[in-house]
């Protein structure tokens, strides 16, 4: 069914939607305008100005929201479970509870790239929509990053891309696969939401399980968890990899050249040097976006984008200099795997301010990094006094290598960072930690950080 039909299908129907954050206005707007009955729950009361640019749509808020959840038609934000009780007693009434990415994957005209992970993800995707963009086609991009997609369904056609990065929570009851997947590693990650490390892999798995023959699959062949993924696909599977050659796919050599090689043959791309994002990491996201375009893009293309991609907001983005001290948000990083990216990449000993909300994680593993790469930690939030256990009782921790001390919330910590620093320093926001504590998310977190710090 095209969107059209759909969309007119609802005229008239009840309609549920759950959660009203900003990301999910536009498509309560849409159901609304196709003349569908919709009835918004929020924990949350929006405020009266924002409830009056929708006019005719029900709102139950307060702590009874989901009471009498009786609509046949449901359609739940990601950061909720599919089963919670409210949910499966629903269901078993007979409604149908999907998502909008659920329904935007079943619409969609156009050919889609997904791009999963627990780190790198932000980045591959921008990269894959930069060099789509740079060779010339239309792409829209969106998922956990953008703006959202549905609402922009009109404007596509099949010979158009979508790029979409998309979390385990988006994809944990998805029933529709990209045609293109792309699973950048996977680490312990979200083990405050998900029951397991088992339930988050096999969210993940859903960025390829309804595949077709025709599918493609591209994945991390240094990550065990990843590589265990290949039989279980259903169409062709890719791998990079920063560590050994491939068959099928693309690859760092000896040399430090990234090479692309299939049935075809092999095709020596470019060094690693021109790449204008720092640390392995990117390197790894490059070939990602490299192996997933593959087919679709000239080497120039991929050359041009290697050479002049910046990065992404919030990853590793240059704030300022002051007084001769560097600044850096790095909010997106959010676990372990993620900072010690970031520290092994860095040439000199830096200074951070780290914690936040708390994922379950265990920070033993990031420990031995942040002595060898930190010579000054601030730390905040929930996981202050968990990050500062695993790192007081890491082998080699010296208290006069890796000075340690708190902070009362960002404001706090930005001002003992300046303190601090002297001419020549390095001062990262590097949390290892989720926002949750005291912002909406990362992206808050680090707008506020790069606030307090242009204020300095």
């Amino acid at each position: 069914m095209n969107y059209k039909d759909y969309f007119a299908s609802l005229k008239g129907k009840n309609v549920t939607v759950v959660g009203f954050g900003v990301s999910n206005r536009p498509f309560v707007k849409m159901l609304s305008e196709c003349g569908a009955l919709v009835t918004v729950r929020d924990k949350k009361e929006p405020e009266k100005e924002i409830q009056s640019e929708f006019e005719g749509i029900k709102f139950i808020t307060g702590e009874k929201y989901l009471e009498d959840l009786n609509d046949k038609l449901i359609f739940k934000t990601p950061g909720m479970r599919r089963d919670i009780p409210e949910f499966e007693a629903a269901e078993k009434n007979g409604a149908k509870i999907t998502s909008e990415m659920q329904l935007f994957f079943e619409l969609c005209p156009c050919r889609i790239i997904a791009v999963t992970g627990s780190e790198g993800k932000t980045t591959t995707t921008t990269l894959i929509y930069n060099i789509l963009k740079e060779q010339g086609y239309r792409v829209f991009l969106g998922g956990n990053i953008g703006t959202p997609l549905l609402p922009r369904i009109s404007q596509m056609n099949e010979n158009d891309f979508v790029v979409a990065e998309l979390s385990s929570f988006q994809l944990s009851d998805m029933t529709s696969s990209a045609d293109t997947a792309v699973i950048t590693n996977i680490v312990e990650e979200h083990l405050n939401w998900h029951k397991s490390m088992e339930e988050y892999i096999d969210a993940k798995k859903n960025v390829f399980r309804f595949q077709k023959k025709n599918g493609r699959l591209i994945l991390n062949a240094d990550y065990a968890t990843t590589l265990s993924l290949a039989p279980e696909a259903n169409g062709k599977t890719e791998f990079f990899s920063m560590k050994k050659p491939q068959e099928n796919g693309t690859f760092l050599n000896e040399n430090g050249f990234i090479v692309h090689k299939d049935r075809a043959g092999s095709v020596l791309l470019f060094h690693r040097d021109i790449i204008k994002l720092p640390g392995d990491h990117n390197v790894e996201n490059f070939m990602a976006a490299v192996c997933a375009t593959w087919g679709l893009a000239d080497i120039s293309t991929y050359r041009k984008v290697a050479k002049e991609f910046s990065g992404v907001e919030h990853r590793m983005e240059f704030v300022r200099e002051k007084d001769g001290v560097k600044y850096y948000n790095d909010s997106i990083a959010t676990s372990p795997t993620s900072v010690i990216a970031c520290l092994k990449s860095q040439t000199q000993r830096i200074i951070t301010i780290s914690g936040g909300s708390d994922k379950n994680l265990d920070y033993s593993a990031v420990a031995p990094y942040i002595i060898k790469y930190v010579k000054h930690m601030i730390l905040t939030g929930q996981t202050a006094q968990k990050i500062y256990k695993a790192v007081t009782e890491c082998e080699g921790y010296d208290p006069d290598n890796t000075v340690i001390e708190f902070a009362d919330g960002m404001a706090d910590a930005v001002k003992k960072a300046h303190d601090c620093a002297k001419s020549g320093d390095i001062v990262y926001l590097s949390p290892i930690s989720a926002s949750f504590d005291c912002y909406k998310n990362f992206e808050e977190r680090g707008k506020h950080f790069k606030q307090l710090v242009n204020e300095l």
